[in-house]
């Protein structure tokens, strides 16, 4: 097996890829010195990925919407014993997430990695799904759906996706609902494993105090070969245009919540990562707390330190969100507007833009000497399809004339969608 050496032009840091013989990517940091290793075994298989074909499929099979989810909650099962008691005897800290475009199993610990890994490596690739254990796990699942529809802060954020995408499934909530979930059985959980657990389309990423010789033998010893099926995945076709500009609900909290979005082109790849960049740079200008915008909506009680901006973005969708609490969030999206409206025609504040690039920079280095951002970085970047040192070489590249020409073209009047979950007057 070739060994690739992947380097930061910027920093210096390095990490190991191997590409191995039974198709997965290997993603080693040895970060000698610390105490911990973090190790993620992932697949680019999320709630979105509801359309799909391999090469032994005529026609693309549509599954019902938080299927990836439940797979993930039966992967932890086996025949023999739960996988949370194996990592009780070896001393590791084990757990897993579905999010909108992947799956991830992990574990954390201070000793024992190899035997850990040989766990994580074992369970992911020996799925076991009967009648019983699906019927069972879907009341589970059920109570999990309505804990979060009765989450203010879940349903500020899927209601403003719901006034964004008309057609596009990151609309649908991650674990699906108890509808669709009801559709589920064995069988189709076994076609999803076959198709989305394929090594080809799965990542292993390891760091902190291994040996990357320790690692690549034992997944030498534990992975299993196997062909690429040649996975193909669509998505609906989606409009640029919004469904409906606001949305409100009335709960039993405190303080009325908000989110205000912008619908923005989507993309991919390396073009994707600037983009992303430039949008965080863009978020964190728009939200500073020393701009006149933000002084002016403190000093008047119409926001306080809970307002901020963050981008979220996958495959075929892109967005940049501003949310926090407010009495009047009119005010707070008029207010954004406006600033929108003053830099487009004026320009960023060059001070401000180079202070929180640097400060953005800094951040991005100091997440170098945390196991757990090393890992994590590892993995994203490979299924977002970039090098794991590309964020920080493209954020170094980036001018304030990039932010200027975002802000003008991407946040724009007829692409903005405001959410509100509103108090209710009675008791939170």
């Amino acid at each position: 097996m070739e060994r690739n050496i992947l380097t930061s032009n910027t920093t210096g840091d390095s990490c190991i890829h191997v590409k191995h013989p039974s198709g997965l990517d290997i993603y080693i940091c040895e970060m000698k010195g610390f105490s911990t290793v973090e190790a993620l075994f992932g697949t680019k298989y999320g709630s979105i990925n509801t359309m799909f074909r391999t090469s032994g499929d005529e026609e693309f099979t549509t599954v019902p919407e938080g299927i990836a989810h439940f797979l993930e909650h039966k992967l932890f099962e086996n025949e023999d014993c739960g996988v949370f008691e194996l990592y009780a005897r070896t001393g590791a800290s084990g757990n897993a997430f579905t999010s909108f475009d992947k799956t991830c199993y992990l574990f954390s610990c201070s000793k024992n990695y190899t035997d850990n890994l040989r766990i994580l490596l074992d369970f992911v690739q020996k799925p076991y799904f009967t009648p019983e254990n699906v019927d069972k796990e879907m009341g589970i699942i059920g109570q999990e759906i309505q804990m979060t529809n009765d989450n203010p802060e879940w349903r500020v954020f899927f209601n403003m996706l719901r006034c964004m995408y008309h057609a596009h499934p990151v609309r649908i909530d991650i674990a699906g609902t108890k509808e669709s979930i009801s559709q589920i059985d064995a069988p189709l959980l076994y076609k999803c494993y076959d198709a989305f657990y394929d090594l080809s389309n799965m990542a292993l990423s390891v760091a902190g105090n291994v040996s990357a010789d320790e690692i690549l033998a034992v997944c030498d010893e534990m992975l299993r070969p196997c062909s690429d099926k040649e996975l193909e995945t669509v998505f609906p076709d989606e409009p640029d245009s919004i469904v409906q500009p606001e949305i409100r609900e009335k709960q039993h909290i405190g303080t009325t919540i908000f989110h205000i979005g912008f619908k923005c082109l989507p993309c991919s790849s390396r073009e994707r990562l600037k983009k992303l960049m430039t949008a965080s740079l863009a978020a964190s200008i728009l939200t500073d707390a020393s701009t006149d915008m933000y002084v002016r909506l403190l000093e008047n009680n119409i926001i306080n330190s809970t307002f901020g901006g963050e981008v979220f973005c996958g495959d075929g969708y892109f967005s940049v969100i501003f949310g926090g609490e407010s009495d009047d969030p009119e005010k707070v999206r008029d207010a954004l507007l406006n600033e929108i409206t003053r830099i487009s025609n004026q320009g960023v504040d060059e001070k401000i833009f180079h202070r929180i690039k640097r400060s953005t920079y800094g951040l991005l280095i100091r997440e170098l000497n945390n196991v757990d951002a090393v890992a994590n970085l590892m993995l994203n970047s490979h299924f977002d399809g970039v090098a794991p040192y590309d964020t920080i070489d493209t954020i170094s590249a980036l001018t304030a004339d990039d932010i200027n020409n975002f802000i003008a073209n991407e946040l724009r009047n007829d692409r903005i969608v405001l959410s509100v979950i509103e108090k209710d007057g009675g008791s939170p």
